[in-house]
């Protein structure tokens, strides 16, 4: 029996939330709905925006013409939690509402997801969801070690993109993803790599924090340098935490974060921006590289995913340093819409049962690094 689920789909931004309408995986309408600082700054914190968002998104169906009672599912995407979740679809019930409630250990707009979904799909007794959070746990300890034990690795990245890239592959090589072994690269403003064994994270830099450098992050740099760049007296925390996550990168070198504006440069010869493009390039064949030790240098395909491989020649200049590992797939773009509503049509479809947060609650132990 073919059935048709009608699934909303809700992403909140930190100054947006983008909804969309799917029957089963086929989008029928899909809206941004922008936030004014003006109206944000209202609300003390993220979670405190909850009503207002809620009536926005209920203003934008209404204008499509769609009811919530039309619905069978409504998925949003995954917050921060403490502990963290390994990745999948979740159902979202009370211990999950409680500990996306408290923003540990830190706020992000993505926590609204599962909240809005439960507050529109439980009055309607329909399942909400949550899946692949953006902080996703699934390393391996030997990774999380750093070489400062007060600061072990932490797990985050583009986490929902990268398993639908994953699942895709896995489709195109004919074989269970859960078995593959993949090298992911998801390069938009911020970059997430990742070695992806038998269906898990098992090593990824921290996209906010490490790794190459990207449009607008800073990715790793000299440590020695940077305590002595927070000692200068230049900046305050909040200023030098925006400069490396906001400000760097692109932004720092060439004053945008915007790919086609680097490119444009460089096609008309600006000599600095062709250097910075192939550094970025560089930087991001290196860290590739790295994860195939990960894996043992058995690697099934490396994936190139994100706005930022729209730019072929980019994406060539990757290839050409890497090839050598294995096949490189290329899958411009982030479809995160999409992959909600793959999650969640998944679990409808009853190919896969919804996980439970209050599971990995109980089971939780907190890993200590030697």
């Amino acid at each position: 029996m073919n059935l048709t689920f009608d699934i909303l789909v809700i992403n909140p931004g930190s100054t947006s939330t983008k909804i969309a309408w799917y029957k089963n995986d086929v989008e029928v309408w899909a809206k941004t709905i922008r936030h004014s600082l003006e109206e944000l700054s209202k609300f003390d914190g993220v979670i405190k925006q909850l009503d207002f968002r809620l009536g926005a998104v209920e203003g934008a169906v209404k204008e499509m013409g769609y009811s919530y009672d039309m619905l069978d599912a409504v998925i949003g995407r995954g917050g921060i939690v403490d502990p963290p979740m390994p990745g999948g679809v979740y159902e979202v019930e009370e211990v999950l509402i409680e500990h996306l409630k408290m923003c540990k250990p830190w706020e992000h707009a993505s926590n609204l997801g599962g909240l809005m979904a439960n507050a529109i799909a439980g009055p309607r007794n329909i399942p909400a969801f949550i899946a692949d959070s953006v902080a996703t746990d699934e390393l391996d300890d030997i990774a999380r070690i750093t070489g400062l034990p007060e600061l072990p690795k932490c797990s985050l990245a583009h986490t929902l993109n990268i398993k639908s890239v994953v699942r895709k592959a896995a489709k195109e090589l004919n074989d269970d993803w859960r078995k593959l072994r993949f090298i992911v690269a998801h390069l938009g403003g911020g970059f997430s790599i990742c070695a992806h064994k038998d269906g898990r994270m098992i090593d990824l830099n921290n996209a906010n924090e490490n790794g190459p450098f990207s449009p607008e992050r800073a990715g790793t740099v000299p440590s020695g340098d940077l305590v002595r760049l927070c000692y200068s007296g230049k900046y305050n925390i909040k200023e030098l935490r925006r400069k490396l996550a906001g400000e760097s990168g692109f932004v720092g070198y060439l004053g945008t974060n915007d790919m086609r504006d680097v490119k444009e440069r460089v096609k008309k010869g600006d000599e600095k921006a062709a250097l910075v493009y192939r550094a970025m390039a560089l930087q991001v064949a290196k860290e590739i590289a790295s994860y195939s030790a990960t894996l043992e240098g058995e690697v099934d395909a490396i994936i190139l995913t994100g706005g930022v491989v729209y730019d072929e020649d980019f994406a060539a200049m990757v290839t050409e340093r890497v090839q050598w590992i294995a096949p490189v797939l290329v899958y411009p773009g982030e479809n995160e819409m999409k992959s909600l509503a793959e999650n969640a049509l998944r679990v409808l479809r009853g190919e896969e049962k919804a996980a439970s947060y209050a599971d990995v609650v109980r089971n939780y132990k907190k890993r200590e690094v030697v």
